[in-house]
């Protein structure tokens, strides 16, 4: 069951990272439709890393995973609707989300272990500040998202190579060169 739940996390997440790196270089309308298709698979992989956080006593990353499908689904929101039909209360309720599953990853991790006390404890953290800043400056089409999705990428690598998951760590490392082609593409077209 691991090796398939790797292999759908991964994978999804993959999928995702093309997608929307692809998208960057693409005519508005292209664009716009590649990018509703990633915001959907994003969304779609997240069950499979939730399961394999948990699976792995990761409980600050896993309900970081989680915490961030509002911010997906903003993105989504955003992009069905060309970031032109603004929902205040939406964003706000992503921006409160955001921020607060920040401020309770944080808090929960350093109560629970008496401080910032392990590696694992540092890369958690770091994908944590990653995946959640990253998905929610995307879903407002702020290409500084991708810098935060690289500090997830490297984070998430190297915690999936000391949890001995090397299809994930290699996936998170594939997912890192799409987020620098992306983040590089998005700074030529603005």
């Amino acid at each position: 069951m691991d090796f398939i739940l790797q292999i759908w996390g991964g994978g999804f997440y993959l999928i995702n990272k093309v997608l929307f790196s692809v998208a960057e270089a693409k005519p508005a309308e292209i664009k716009r439709s590649i990018k509703i298709k990633a915001w959907i698979i994003y969304i779609l992989g997240v069950p499979a890393w939730v399961a394999i956080l948990i699976g792995h006593q990761n409980w600050i990353a896993a309900s970081i995973e989680a915490g961030a499908i509002p911010a997906m689904l903003l993105g989504l929101y955003n992009t069905y609707y060309d970031n032109k039909k603004h929902n205040r209360w939406f964003n706000r309720l992503v921006a409160c989300s955001t921020y607060g599953s920040l401020a309770f990853g944080l808090i929960y991790s350093m109560v629970t272990h008496g401080g910032i006390v392990s590696v694992s404890q540092l890369l958690e953290i770091g994908v944590m500040m990653g995946f959640l800043l990253g998905s929610y400056a995307l879903a407002k089409n702020n290409p500084v998202g991708w810098l935060f999705f690289m500090l997830m990428n490297l984070s998430m690598a190297a915690l999936m190579l000391l949890q001995d998951k090397p299809i994930l760590m290699a996936q998170q490392l594939v997912s890192l060169c799409f987020v620098i082609y992306a983040l590089i593409q998005s700074r030529r077209t603005r």
